[in-house]
């Protein structure tokens, strides 16, 4: 299946209160925290992905794909730039935001340096299928973000539908210079566990770092509402469960989860981030 959707880049604002930063979400502080500390990994992140679609640039022909690239590209920027204004406030917080972009982007690095391109576009392709997943449960049960502040709310909206408008583009670039061989299936099956593994290891470490900071390590309460956030209702984790194992069919591919619909109110959205002074 091939995608002819050309993501779009926008360049958007949203102004985030930094006083809220601690308990913007609708749950609650835990739960907030949890996407919190996944912010921390979209600036370098974002960086790492545009860095392993573009190294094959040149090897693409298709028009199509070289337009989806460019688009990929400029949405990854601006996510990645939005989210250093994000982890900023997190930053202002009294967090140890640096230590932690230090730990993210030393790790990126040794990948860079000791891996091939190949291994660091099926690393790309594994974790765009995770944000992609997850940017799928986020768009269609709106408790997941019911009663948040509203900045917040929308950049998480915002970055959901961009992420579901560019998330077969490295996954095409991947099957043009890797071809769809045993060799190519094994290796993105091992980076989708590797990456997935490592991705909620290091962000459930940041995420209890920052809650001890904020002195609410030991609310069981908390902690039970974001059991329940997760694995119960709405159960953010719980819903993506398949469609993460769904990857591992040789014949895979990101629009079989055709999920465009979703992405009828983005024009909605833009004009009401547009809105935020």
């Amino acid at each position: 299946m091939k995608q002819e959707m050309v993501p779009t880049r926008r360049d958007l604002h949203f102004v985030l209160p930094p006083q809220r930063i601690q308990d913007w979400h609708g749950q609650g502080v835990h739960v907030s925290y949890f996407f919190n500390a996944m912010s921390l990994f979209f600036p370098d992140g974002e960086r790492f992905f545009i860095d392993s679609v573009r190294h094959y640039r040149t090897q693409i022909s298709d028009p199509v794909l070289k337009e989806q690239v460019r688009g990929f590209i400029g949405q990854e920027a601006m996510h990645g730039r939005e989210h250093e204004a994000y982890n900023q406030a997190l930053a202002q917080r009294g967090m140890p935001v640096g230590a932690y972009l230090k730990f993210i982007n030393m790790r990126l690095n040794v990948m860079r340096r000791y891996t091939s391109a190949r291994w660091q576009l099926a690393v790309t392709i594994a974790l765009e299928h995770l944000t992609a997943i997850l940017a799928g449960a986020v768009l269609r049960d709106s408790r997941l973000m019911a009663n948040s502040e509203p900045r917040f709310a929308a950049i998480w909206r915002w970055h959901a539908m961009e992420e579901t408008e560019h998330k077969a583009v490295a996954f095409d670039v991947y099957r043009r210079v890797a071809g769809g061989g045993i060799m190519a299936y094994l290796l993105r099956c091992l980076a989708l566990i590797l990456s997935s593994s490592l991705f909620m290891l290091f962000s459930s470490s940041m995420q209890i770092g920052m809650l001890r900071r904020e002195g609410r390590l030991f609310d069981l309460r908390g902690w039970g509402r974001l059991m329940n956030y997760l694995w119960g209702r709405p159960g953010l984790l719980r819903g993506i469960v398949f469609e993460w194992l769904d990857f591992f069919r040789p014949g895979f591919h990101p629009w079989h989860h055709d999920n465009r619909n979703d992405l009828k109110t983005l024009n909605q959205l833009v004009e009401e981030i547009s809105t935020f002074q």
